[in-house]
């Protein structure tokens, strides 16, 4: 079964660090991971663990399947029978090697219907080892996306005119004034990317420039854009004046430059003339009503736009000092002009976060950002961040019909806001939809080629949630090398690192030791409930049940009014045979459901401890509450085959049998057996019984 997790982590969404991307791969990890390897009439298709002949699929069990990935990955390179040992079965692992390799390099060449003495595939190599000699092709996989992580490798244009606006230079002589030049580099940013047919890059990508030399040329290469937008900024007194510049990359020629010397007030018409500028360049094509479109007008009070710009300057930190500060410059912003609809939707992303973070014990926070967001929206409905933020807070609200609407209109407002796509992204995740947050996540990347790790967090979840463990934890790596610090990735990976296992992808040795370690690193960084809950869990697997108790009984200290806590030491109380007390620690959670973050984990880890309590109606109820949000997860379906074999409903019970082995093709009761930590053997084979009465087998 699963772990009875639907990826609750806290993944928070940063102004402009839009995500995924392009056609490369992460540091140490093959490009062949995200793609289909093609050799004669064969397809290995890994993120669907199939091989297919001629579009049919021919069986090969796991060890061989993960062999000749391993084979065609190296291709034409020797690998040694160390490095198989390692690969497939990890190390400290006794195995009769021998044999066992022999016996899946068997298996590898009944399936592709290859000759050892005269092969077309895979040659022995005396004493050595094997090598895949057959030619491959690349196809990438319909849904998985790869992962930008080269800056310096080419990106393709576009099939639009496409353009990157570097930060404009803060010329005023003075630091303090860095926040507004970089605000006017924003805000060009957002109205050219409301421009139709113009492809714009995001704000985090182009700020990485800030303060580098760098030829326009390589810019151009490195984001995938035909224009460069450069310039500067000085502000004194009451006078503004801005130099701007239009460069093509392909050749490096300047195509126009202008200085504009304005008076402050005139910052939007000014703001307005610079984009009006470069459509006439560009030579854009606009319909009569798009031909009316302007720059946005923030707000007719300039101070008010100051304390405006100076929270986003603030907020960029995302730490809880920094918010606190923005909100009250934001609160500012409003009080001076109570229509200004984005200072309206920041303000309300600040109690968003504090909620998520769990800042405020205040249960009306997550209200009040609504109330806000609401009202930004209503002043403003043309305002994407607006309808953006407010998907978010739909989302934690598990409203997901209206957030992801919130969203959809966000994207068809501004169709180049790479942090739209990556927050639907989110939405889509939590709303068990990870297939289309994939897609999500592919255009926001490749709108922000220099993403942020966030990114790649939101891309291993939606991984997670597929039962794509290898993608995710690939992914995750990658996260890690850029983010070594992050909690959320240690946990991600931790989860993945068990799915892996649960599901029977892979041997103990190879899987849990990796989790251990993920879950012990995440918990040295942050002393989180979820930190405790994630290490509990791999204490759990490991049948270490006193270490898993303990940890789950800390996470309830750490977080008291956690409804997922509760469901945790329910769950692992309830394996370890204390019924009585997992009943009482399920209670517990059920009274406090409404403060659950994580409402489907909640629900499966209930349920799971109902189960094996033999609170059967009981743990139905919770069960088709976790699955109406996750409709794969393999574990949830595993236990409602239980629960429905209990309560004498065998149609139902078959049916969820069925979904076990459509999603898991290769399910074994014996390995089950082996790794489900019920402490109690009698207790045990009344699950196994259940199960195969079910029809598993």
């Amino acid at each position: 079964m699963d772990s009875a997790w639907t990826f609750p982590v806290f993944f928070v969404f940063k102004a402009g660090t839009s995500l995924v991307g392009c056609a490369c791969v992460p540091s140490g990890v093959s490009k062949m991971a995200a793609e289909i390897l093609r050799f004669e009439d064969f397809e290995l298709d890994r993120s669907a663990y199939e091989l297919r002949r001629a579009g049919t699929g021919v069986h090969l069990q796991r060890i061989p399947f993960q062999l000749l990935s391993l084979l065609v990955e190296r291709r034409g390179q020797l690998v040694t029978r160390e490095e198989i040992l390692e690969y497939i079965w990890g190390r400290g692992v006794f195995v009769d090697s021998e044999n066992a390799i022999r016996t899946a390099v068997r298996k590898i060449r009944r399936a592709l219907n290859d000759d050892a003495d005269a092969p077309r595939f895979v040659i022995t190599v005396p004493a050595k080892g094997y090598r895949f000699v057959a030619p491959i092709s690349l196809r990438p996989s319909a849904s998985s996306v790869a992962i930008y992580h080269a800056p310096n490798l080419p990106l393709p244009l576009p099939d639009k005119p496409s353009i990157a606006v570097l930060p404009f230079t803060n010329m005023s002589g003075d630091r303090d004034q860095e926040y507004f030049s970089d605000g006017i580099t924003d805000d060009l940013i957002t109205a050219l990317s409301r421009v139709p047919g113009l492809f714009v890059i995001a704000h985090t990508s182009t700020f990485t420039y800030k303060g580098k030399a760098a030829k326009a040329q390589d810019i151009g290469r490195e984001l995938g854009v035909a224009y460069l937008l450069e310039g500067s900024v000085r502000k004194s007194d009451n006078k503004l004046r801005i130099t701007a510049q239009l460069v093509d990359t392909t050749g490096g020629n300047h195509l126009w430059a202008e200085r504009y010397d304005r008076p402050l007030k005139d910052i939007f018409a000014l703001q307005d003339e610079i984009v009006q500028k470069i459509v006439t360049t560009l030579k854009l094509q606009l319909t009569l009503e798009q031909r009316g479109w302007g720059a946005r007008k923030h707000t007719d009070n300039l101070e008010a736009y100051d304390y405006y710009l100076r929270g986003l300057e603030y907020a960029s930190s995302y730490s809880k000092e920094g918010i606190a500060q923005a909100r009250r410059l934001w609160e500012k912003a409003v009080a001076l002009d109570p229509e200004y609809a984005e200072a309206y939707a920041w303000l309300g992303r600040t109690y968003n976060l504090e909620w998520v973070y769990r800042w405020s014990a205040d249960p009306q926070t997550l209200e009040r950002a609504f109330e806000l967001e609401r009202k930004a929206v209503a002043l403003d409905d043309s305002l994407p961040t607006a309808h953006s933020r407010l998907g978010q807070t739909y989302s934690l609200q598990q409203q997901y019909d209206q957030a992801i609407a919130e969203g959809e209109r966000a994207i068809a407002l501004d169709p180049n806001n790479a942090d739209s796509y990556f927050v639907q992204a989110n939405v889509l995740n939590n709303a068990g939809r990870s297939e289309e947050a994939l897609r999500m996540l592919a255009q926001g990347m490749r709108l922000n080629p220099r993403y942020s790790p966030i990114y790649l967090e939101e891309l291993g979840k939606a991984y997670y949630q597929l039962d794509r463990y290898s993608e995710a934890i690939a992914t995750l790596k990658e996260a890690t090398r850029r983010s070594p610090t992050s909690t959320n990735v240690q946990l991600a990976l931790t989860l993945n690192y068990l799915g892996q296992w649960l599901s029977q992808e892979s041997p103990p040795a190879q899987t849990l030791e990796p989790a251990l370690t993920a879950a012990q690193r995440a918990l040295a960084l942050n002393d989180s409930y979820t930190s405790h809950v994630v290490l509990g869990d791999v204490y759990l697997y490991q049948q270490q049940y006193d270490h898993a108790l303990v940890e789950m009984e800390r996470a309830v200290a750490v977080a008291p009014t956690e409804a997922f806590s509760y469901a945790s030491l329910a769950m692992v109380l309830s394996y370890m045979g204390r019924s009585e007390h997992a009943v009482e620690a399920a209670a517990q959670a059920r009274r406090l459901e409404s403060h659950s973050i994580f409402p489907q984990s909640y629900f499966a880890r209930v349920g799971n401890a109902d189960t094996v309590a033999g609170r059967y109606n009981e743990a139905r109820a919770a069960l088709q509450r976790a699955l109406s949000g996750f409709p794969n997860r393999r574990g949830i379906h595993l236990m409602l085959a239980v629960v429905y074999s209990e309560l004498g409903q065998a149609a139902e019970a078959r049916a969820e049998a069925a979904e076990v082995l459509r999603l898991n093709p290769h399910f074994s009761l014996a390995v089950h057996k082996q790794r489900m930590p019920i402490k109690d053997p009698t207790a045990l084979e009344r699950h196994l019984a259940a199960l195969r009465k079910a029809g598993l087998k």
